[in-house]
């Protein structure tokens, strides 16, 4: 057997053939590792769907590179020389080997980087710990970008990032003249028989084998194991998004934040599960959507709103990720501790939008952005929910979510939690909100129009509930402070209601 150079460890969310681990190896001296781990598998409760999703596209990568000329050394789970965990599978391939060094691209989340900044101690070779250079922002550079700012607001960042990438700017401009198009993108949709779906794909012997894997070793996990029709390739995931830009793009800015009971995806292109493992290049589908809508093929609300969601939001979460971490994951800036609710798991709850979301996040590991913010994350926020549980339920129950871009987004922006360091106000709202945005009202047995009462929508009492526990934290918040004031405006009867309400609905959780 040839003498090996390099040990180079490729993690499931690496499946990249230019990463930065294999950019500068050698085909023929260095050799790739790969392995399903089971501890990686059930550190969360993930969906079974998103086990699968790893599982098979880690082994189909597996098969690209081979057939680019790698040698790889690929661990199925539950096979005799199961590793444990990646010190393990190194363990077993550095004694075998005895590799001049081991190599490997930076991970994502923090508790592997800490596993991986060991390995040179304990191996006693040298370890490379490479930057991940397929995000467009390194923790460096955005750690200079926060320097000295009281506040980390995502518009200045991404204003950076168009200048930066060169995305939608006429010279040192924004095209159209406005950097954010937001406010056009709030409309409410309405059933169209018409709406596109995303391209999916039959399983292949590969999944099937995968599928039965799950099925057997993880049956007990949340969700829906099938129909399974995630892309698994490069090539049907580059597939499935040019579907999504000749077919759902143009209608993608007017109605990314509605909501419909029958209809999951909406006009959304379903690709963060693509990117966030490396099928697909953020850079790349960015640069393609720009090409429509200067080809006239997409509105320009709808081309900016996209990629406001990639550069901006994508690049500046995992920025404040890697700024504030590992204390960031405990911010309770509320104090909440209160347990999740079981229906965050089984779905039974009369209310109708928080069931709608949960029934499809169990069938699909999947709701979108408006979903996630304004109806789990909003009442986990109203009803005073840990949002530690909360963060460790998105964290398990979607099939893009790792914690480096989960986590700031539920602790920051959906509660919170870090007391304004990310969001500029709590993204907090009554039943009127979901209402305007869905159709989820109609068929609740609730009533979305009474704030008080057995039949009111429960998120009416628990707004006005939350803005009277939190008033001495929230009343200087600009943006919040006349809602104390509308609150302090109401009867004294009025506001022993709206308690009495909160307490008895909560009561029953």
């Amino acid at each position: 057997m040839a003498a090996v150079r390099n040990l180079i460890l490729v993690l499931g969310d690496q499946l990249t053939p230019s990463v930065s681990s294999l950019a500068g190896a050698d085909r023929s001296r260095d050799r790739v590792l790969m392995a399903e781990l089971r501890c990686e598998a059930t550190y969360a409760w993930h969906h079974k769907k998103k086990i699968a999703f790893l599982f098979s596209a880690m082994r189909h990568f597996a098969e690209e590179l081979r057939a680019a000329g790698w040698t790889v050394d690929y661990m199925k789970l539950g096979g005799p020389d199961d590793p444990g965990s990646f010190t393990g599978q190194l363990a077993v391939a550095v004694a075998e080997h005895q590799p001049e060094r081991i190599v490997v691209t930076e991970a994502a989340e923090w508790r592997v980087l800490r596993e991986m900044e060991g390995w040179r101690a304990l191996f006693s070779i040298p370890v490379d710990i490479l930057p991940d250079d397929r995000f467009l922002c390194s923790p460096d550079a955005f750690r200079a970008w926060a320097a000295g700012r009281k506040q980390l607001r995502m518009e200045y960042f991404y204003r950076d990032m168009r200048r930066r990438t060169g995305l939608l700017m006429d010279g040192d401009q924004p095209a159209g003249g406005r950097w954010n198009f937001d406010s056009e993108n709030r409309k409410p949709a309405d059933i169209d028989l018409f709406m596109p779906r995303p391209m999916g794909r039959p399983p292949d012997a590969i999944t099937r084998e995968v599928l039965e894997l799950v099925a057997a070793r993880f049956g007990e996990h949340f969700g829906d194991l099938e129909p399974f029709w995630f892309a698994v390739t490069r090539a049907d995931a580059e597939a499935a998004f040019a579907a999504f830009v000749a077919d759902a793009l143009p209608h993608f800015g007017d109605y990314q934040d509605a909501m419909l009971a029958r209809e999951p995806f909406l006009y959304h292109s379903v690709i963060a599960q693509y990117l966030n493992c490396g099928l697909l290049d953020p850079l790349r589908v960015c640069r393609q959507v720009e090409a429509a809508w200067r080809a006239g093929k997409a509105p320009l609300n709808a081309a900016e709103g996209f990629i406001r969601q990639i550069i901006g939001w994508r690049e500046y979460v995992r920025g404040v990720y890697w700024l504030k971490m590992p204390g960031y994951a405990h911010s309770n800036f509320f104090g909440h501790t209160r347990p999740l609710p079981d229906f965050y798991w089984t779905a039974r709850t009369d209310m109708a939008c928080v069931r709608a979301v949960v029934t499809q996040t169990r069938e699909q590991a999947y709701a979108h952005h408006i979903q996630r913010l304004m109806v789990t994350g909003n009442f986990a926020l109203l009803a005073g929910i840990d949002p530690h549980a909360l963060h460790q339920w998105y964290l398990a129950v979607y099939a893009d979510a790792y914690e480096w871009v989960e986590l700031p987004n539920t602790v920051g922006m959906s509660q919170f939690a870090d007391g304004g360091l990310l969001a500029s106000k709590p993204y907090a709202a009554s039943g009127a909100y979901i209402n305007r945005m869905s159709d989820y009202c109609r068929s609740c047995a609730y009533e979305v129009k009474q704030r008080t009462g057995p039949r009111a929508c429960p998120f009416n009492a628990l707004y006005w509930d939350f803005i009277a526990r939190n008033r001495e934290l929230v009343g200087g918040n600009p943006r919040m402070a006349q809602m104390v004031r509308t609150y302090d405006n109401f009867e004294p009867a009025e506001r022993q209601r709206i308690g009495d309400s909160a307490a008895s609905f909560l009561a029953s959780l």
